[in-house]
């Protein structure tokens, strides 16, 4: 069987900046194990898959080593493949996913993702986090992911994690977070067990971290940078119990694999 691929930097102005995503267009579901396979083969942090249904898509995404409830970044992808390479020609594209419904918009240059609002709550950090991270935060707070929150900028870029500490945390993954020099706030994420030890740019994080520095900075609109080696832009904004994530994205690749 051959299916088409295509490989998107999102959040990327150029390519090989962002974070790359695979994304699979797929008439009907291929078996959970094949689809697995096709994300561990990639070795990208997220393979995203999609089917067409009535009201649009279901999509669903795969690490190399399992499939995650949520991703940002390979659904900004998987939009720019419709809009941009597959000739979709509504307005709006409507995901069903294992979050519920997900709308991506296009806005001017950027593709704006409308995700549910994930404000974490205060917890005492695990001693896996703080051992792992090798700096204690001056807070944590946790929902799909811990969050450590430090004062400075500085501080985030420093951070050399423990990967193998990290995997012991029993959360998807780890955001870093300070208030930014050049943007409202910075992140930096990790979820190796996951096989991801370092997400470039997590679209997902940011339904944690945009309500939380919304409330922080009394603004209910903010400019983010993820500062991985890739970096990443974002502009988030929070409306209710949804949060409004927008970026670019690029083509990388268009081909086509046999299973």
């Amino acid at each position: 069987m051959k299916l088409s691929i295509y490989q998107i930097d999102a959040f990327a102005e150029k390519a090989f900046e962002g974070n790359p995503a695979a994304v699979v267009p797929l008439e009907e579901w291929l078996p959970d194990e094949v689809m697995q396979s096709i994300a561990e083969e990639n070795n990208l942090a997220e393979t995203a898959f999609f089917v067409p249904t009535d009201s649009g898509f279901y999509i669903r995404w795969f690490t190399p080593k399992d499939e995650v409830e949520l991703c940002g970044h390979a659904t900004l992808a998987s939009a720019f493949v419709l809009f941009n390479c597959l000739g979709y020609e509504k307005h709006r594209v409507s995901f069903d996913s294992l979050s519920g419904e997900l709308t991506v918009t296009p806005n001017g240059e950027c593709l704006t993702l409308d995700f549910p609002n994930q404000m974490p709550a205060p917890c005492e950090a695990p001693r896996a986090l703080v051992d792992g991270l090798g700096i204690e935060p001056i807070a944590c707070l946790a929902n799909q992911d811990y969050m450590a929150v430090f004062s400075s900028e500085e501080e985030i870029v420093a951070i050399q994690p423990d990967y193998r500490m990290l995997e012991h945390l029993d959360r998807r993954g780890l955001i870093v977070t300070a208030p930014g020099k050049k943007s409202d706030f910075v992140a930096r994420f990790f979820a190796p067990k996951l096989g991801v030890p370092e997400d470039p740019v997590t679209g997902s994080a940011y339904t944690h971290l945009t309500p939380y520095w919304a409330e922080k900075l009394g603004k209910a609109k903010l400019s983010a940078i993820q500062i991985s080696p890739r970096t990443g832009k974002l502009q988030c904004e929070v409306k209710g119990d949804r949060v409004l994530i927008s970026g670019t994205a690029v083509k990388y690749l268009e081909g086509s694999i046999t299973v």
